[in-house]
């Protein structure tokens, strides 16, 4: 990262889209210059269903971030649910251009571009390298090989494409708000380093997500990014069957699951009576806590096990040491994890990263995302754009600063 850039992250969630602009200061930390949001439902079940509601919310919190910091913001990194990317992992051997000098940044950066030669399959386009690890040509592993001596080096990492049909969905969608998109991300690769600790970046981690209306999956084995995927469930399909289930309204229905969240109903204290104030059916205006839990209960073990499904078909289960929770459409259902842990079979917790609980909820994806931009390894450039507007073909544009955001 270079001192005094500006990185504006956005994430489209499926009940909101939040915006942080964070500028990189003298000790190079990310200083957050402005957080905003608002509510969007633009997008259901991972689709976009509705562009005009999205640039509406865009527009408007770009007009707010304008306002409040005085810039003018012409571009912005955005999040990219895991239904839309795949990840093919790829390495190279490359040699040194002057083994006695050492290896220099040009020759990490010729690697790296020459990760991307790869078969891409049809409809899918690069957005992204994650470089894993360099091995040197005594077997030493490194983060960062330059300078070191060593005549060749092979390079690890995972080429990751995504959707074209959705990219350009959505540079329609950003065209029609008059800004740029500086790149992509993949939620869960986005959040790893805020909601991991320090132990668990190490080890092979599925990072859950359960937001409102989705459940992003991310597998990371080491440092390596192995495999991401959306489960179209979340927080508001539990409020959903309440309301449906309970005949109450989905004002009623969400505050009683805030109130009695909990996952299994095996751990009920004390089986109360609640009154349903909007309920039109005479004959369940009171109900037992049980009944309410029961409901909860059933919908949680649904995502768990389409989760479990899924990591199951790709072969990838049985690698995963620990999951670990994060997202609004969870986290405040207690005992989640425990649920999580009889249905996975493996270890379950809620994140505790030492940064998480720093940031308020409705920003954390925004500012994950942020801060995955300012610690990118040799990347060509990082800011975003705020002094200029690009009036090029918009999606051949994002191709073009997706190639600056991993060659240089």
């Amino acid at each position: 990262m270079a001192i005094g850039d500006i990185i504006v992250g956005m994430d489209i969630g499926t009940s909101k889209v939040s915006l942080v602009i964070g500028e990189v200061n003298n000790f190079n930390q990310i200083e957050v210059l402005c957080t905003t949001s608002c509510k969007c439902s633009g997008i259901k079940k991972g689709k976009i269903v509705d562009e005009n509601e999205i640039v509406l919310a865009v527009t408007k919190l770009i007009k707010e971030a304008e306002a409040e910091t005085e810039m003018e913001i012409n571009s912005t990194y955005l999040t990219i649910p895991g239904k839309y990317v795949t990840i093919v992992q790829n390495s190279i051997t490359k040699e040194a251009k002057d083994k006695y000098a050492g290896i220099s940044s040009k020759d990490v950066a010729a690697a790296i571009s020459q990760v991307k030669d790869i078969d891409i399959p049809e409809g899918m386009q690069i957005i992204d390298i994650v470089t894993d690890e360099f091995i040197l040509d005594n077997g030493k592993i490194v983060q960062d090989p330059v300078g070191s001596l060593s005549s060749n080096f092979i390079v690890k990492a995972q080429v990751v494409l995504a959707s074209k049909e959705y990219m350009k969905q959505l540079a329609n969608i950003f065209r029609r708000a008059d800004i740029d998109i500086d790149g992509l991300v993949p939620v869960t690769l986005a959040e790893r380093s805020l909601v991991l600790d320090g132990n668990e970046l190490n080890d092979n981690i599925m990072l859950l997500d359960i937001g409102a209306g989705n459940t992003d999956i991310g597998i990371f084995e080491g440092l390596s990014f192995s495999y991401t995927n959306t489960i179209p469930l979340g927080g508001d399909s539990i409020t959903n069957d309440i309301a449906l289930v309970l005949n109450i309204s989905e004002e009623e229905a969400d505050r009683l699951k805030r109130q009695y969240g909990l996952a299994l109903k095996s751990f009920i204290d004390n089986d109360n009576e609640i009154l349903l104030n909007t309920c039109k059916d005479e004959n369940k205006r009171v109900i037992k806590s049980s009944e309410l839990i029961e409901i909860i209960e059933a919908r949680v073990e649904e995502i768990f096990s389409l989760v479990n499904k899924d990591i199951t078909a790709q072969g990838i289960k049985p690698r995963i040491n620990n999951v670990i929770l994060t997202g609004q459409g969870i986290t405040s259902i207690n005992k989640s994890d425990v649920a999580g842990k009889i249905i996975l079979n493996i270890p379950v917790k809620i994140s505790t990263g030492r940064l998480i609980s720093t940031v308020r909820p409705e920003y954390r994806t925004a500012y994950a995302l942020v801060r995955y931009i300012a610690s990118r390894p040799f990347a060509k450039n990082l800011s975003s754009s705020i002094d200029s507007k690009s009036k090029e073909n918009f999606f051949q544009n994002i191709l073009e600063r997706i190639k600056e955001f991993f060659y240089s």
